[in-house]
Formats: structure tokens, sequence, C-alpha cells
């Protein structure tokens, strides 16, 4: 196979392969022979097909098969050889200029830039540590509390936390809203399930009363009559009620899954989950702190045009699936719909690369231990753990999104260890808003 190397733009490289037509065949030729010893078609013995009716069963997919690992070999030959540290997956085409008896395939593909010397010692990071606390069981216990709240009805005026069933219509330019009748709902003060003017005006009132409210609605309210426009807005109170909390008992505690039913045991996997939480909180600001730091040193650094889009476009995929999840009318989507993402995308390219130019030439290898313990923490978060783990050891893909992760975060761990860095405490609050 003849392979030659073109340089096409400062990241940009192309890899043309060259093979002897015959060379594909006899391979293709020597995989269906194997196939026709085994394959069961009807009409034909075991070992007895005719090679005509193999080929045409087969020979298309041999064919590209075939290709396929001829092709990747010599395009890891030629990576090897040439010295070039690939960004990003090559584009494999079939090239116009074969000659006779030949076939000829164009590789085009980006490299990674040259960060020169990476002293990641001359970088200045912010390490925060934190902790879980009694008092961070206790607000998670009455998180859960309030999670398992019922509602009784009060004669008293509606106060914050109490449900309030109310009905509602609007006058607007003189159009009354709905034209007859009332929309009925209900909402728990301090909840911002309404808007804040609505919210604000129930407190203090109690079950009967009616007022009148100015309320300015969102642009992008789902209403178009009343989207970006001020209304008078009539309330009446149907009901209040007032939240009654479970208490802590053997049966509140066996709904969250802890068989024994003491509060102590309660309390243990209660702290067990949160410190899994805080370890990724910390994680995440760690990285976001070494990131910051990278952008800052090798932020002039070209980064590949074409790797650079791909995330960017990643992104605007992300964003347009979360809109439409949260119920948003997405419409339709412009082939210009990445270009806001393309900063973004350029600081998240960067450090991923220099990331793995760290790893590479610190020869930083993956430590099986901490991929088990990640996949162990995983899985506890599932009610059947052994299962999770099974599912990731037998499937190439997920496992392998964990190992990349898993390395990151290795990486950053070391650069943060080798940095000018100090310490802030911080509380597990705070840690994990962001």
């Amino acid at each position: 196979m003849q392979v030659s190397v073109e340089t096409l733009g400062t990241l940009e490289r192309r890899i043309t392969f060259r093979l002897p037509a015959e060379r594909v065949d006899t391979q293709v030729g020597g995989r269906l022979r194997e196939i026709a010893r085994t394959a069961r078609i009807k009409g034909f013995r075991p070992g007895k097909v005719p090679p005509k009716v193999i080929e045409q069963r087969y020979g298309q997919q041999v064919r590209a098969e075939v290709l396929d690992d001829l092709l990747r070999e010599s395009f890891e030959s030629a990576v090897r050889e040439n010295a070039l540290r690939l960004a990003g997956n090559p584009q494999i085409m079939p090239s116009n200029e074969a000659a006779e008896g030949e076939l000829a395939y164009v590789a085009t593909f980006e490299v990674v830039p040259d960060f020169g010397e990476i002293d990641v010692s001359k970088l200045e990071v912010v390490r925060h540590t934190a902790q879980v606390e009694e008092e961070d069981i206790d607000r998670m216990i009455e998180n859960l509390r309030l999670q398992r709240r019922s509602f009784r009805p009060v004669e008293r005026e509606a106060k914050e936390g109490d449900l309030v069933a109310l009905e509602t219509w609007s006058q607007v330019d003189g159009t009354r809203l709905p034209a007859e009748g009332a929309e009925k709902g209900a909402t728990i003060i301090g909840s911002a399930a309404m808007l804040p003017q609505i919210e604000a005006a129930l407190v203090g009132m109690r079950k009967g009363e009616e007022k009148t409210v100015s309320v300015e609605f969102p642009a992008n309210w789902g209403a178009a009559n009343l989207a970006g426009r001020t209304a008078e807005v009539s309330l009446r109170v149907a009901e209040v009620s007032e939240p009654v909390l479970p208490e802590v008992d053997a049966d509140f505690i066996r709904s969250f899954g802890v068989k024994s039913g003491e509060l102590a045991q309660f309390r243990s996997e209660i702290r067990a989950n949160l410190e899994r939480e805080l370890k990724g909180a910390l994680m995440n600001r760690l990285r976001r702190e070494v990131g910051e730091q990278l952008i800052a040193t090798w932020g002039h650094v070209e980064m590949p045009p074409r790797l650079v889009e791909n995330e960017a476009r990643a992104m605007a995929a992300q964003a347009i699936e979360q809109a439409r999840r949260a119920g948003r009318a997405v419409g339709e989507i412009p082939a210009d719909a990445h270009l806001p993402f393309m900063d973004a995308a350029r600081k998240r390219v960067l450090v991923a690369l220099l990331v793995g130019e760290v790893a590479r030439r610190n020869e930083l290898k993956l430590d099986p231990r901490r991929l088990n313990e990640t996949l162990r923490l995983i899985a506890s978060t599932y009610e059947e753990p052994e299962q999770v783990v099974a599912l990731y050891r037998n499937d190439p893909q997920l496992m392998a999104g964990l190992q990349s992760r898993v390395m990151e975060e290795q990486v950053i761990d070391w650069i943060a260890e080798r940095a000018r860095h100090t310490e802030q405490q911080l509380s597990f609050q705070d840690a994990i808003r962001g």
C-alpha cells in the first residue's frame, strides 16, 4: 500500500492511500471461502453452497469489512510513522485519482496544536474543601419530610408554605379572560409556581376573600393575549391549607429503602449520599478552576477549526434538546444555530486537548482502582448495584465514556497537586451550589 501525507494548513493534514485492487479481492475471496464452510442457507447442505450464492449474500458486507480493516491499519501505521497526534476523527473518502487496478482513499484530519512547554507548576489554583456536617443531614431529613408532606384546611390567613386553592380571571384592555367563569388552580406560597405578584397578593388572604392585583406578564408567557402585557388579575381564595410534615418514625424511614427502620442507619445512608454529591461538586469546581487557568495560559494557541465547530454543533443540539424537554417551542433550527456556542466550544476543546497532552507527556495511565471506585460509586445510587456494574462492563461504549471521565479527573488532580494552590474551606451548601 502506498501512503502519502500532505499539510493542508496549520493543523489540517491529508493522507492518501493507494492499494492494489487485487489485494482487496484476495482477502475478500478468502473470507468468503471461510463463510462458505459453515454457512446455512435454505436449499443447500452446509458447506455445499455455491460460491456465486455466497458472493450474492455476503459479498458486499465482507468487502466493506476488508476495506475498513485495511484502511484503518494503514491509517494508524501512517500516523505512527509520521508522529502525528490526531485531534478528532478523520474523514475518509474514496479518491477519484485511482489508477487502473488500484483503489485510492483520502483521509482528512486535524492534529493537536503545539502547546510548547506545559509547566503546570506556574498555574495558580484554588482548591475548595468541604465536609458533611450533622446539620446538613438534619436539613436533608427536613427536605425529605417536605417531599412527603400532606395538607389540611385551616380557617386563617394564608402565609408562606401554605397551599392555596384559588380562582382567577384577568382584565386586559377592556377584555375579560376567560370571557366567562374563572380559571381554577392551586399554588404553594413561596414555591414560585405562579408569578411573584400573584403569590405576594395571596399572603394574608382567607378562604372566600377576593382581591385584584396588577400583574406584568413576561414576554414569553404561554398565553399570547397576555404575553408582555399588564393585566388586572382578580383572585378568589377557595381554600387555605397548611402543611403537615410526617414524623421521622420507622415507617417513614422504611419508605426510603432502609429496611431496619433505624434512625442511625437512615442518617448513615443520607451521609453517604451527601458525601457522594459533595465529591462530585468539589471535582466540578476543581475542573473549572484548572480549566480557567489552562485557558488563561494557553488561550492564544490556535485550535483545530473543524473540531471546534463540531463541538459547538454538539452544544447547540444539547441546548435545543433541553429546551424541548422543558416544553419550550423550538421551531425550525437555523443552519448557524451553533455560532453562539463557538467561543465556549473553543475553550472546551482547548482544555480537553491540554489535558490529553499533559497525560501523554507525563505518561499518566488510567488507575484501575480509581475506575472501579467510580463505577461502584455510580452503581451505589441504584437499587441493584451489581446489575449496573455488569451493564458497564458489558457495554464498551459506556465503559469507554467512564474511562475517559476518570482519566480526565486523574489529570485534573495531577495538575492541581503540582500547581501553586491554596485551599478554601466551604460549607456543604456553598460547595454544592456551584
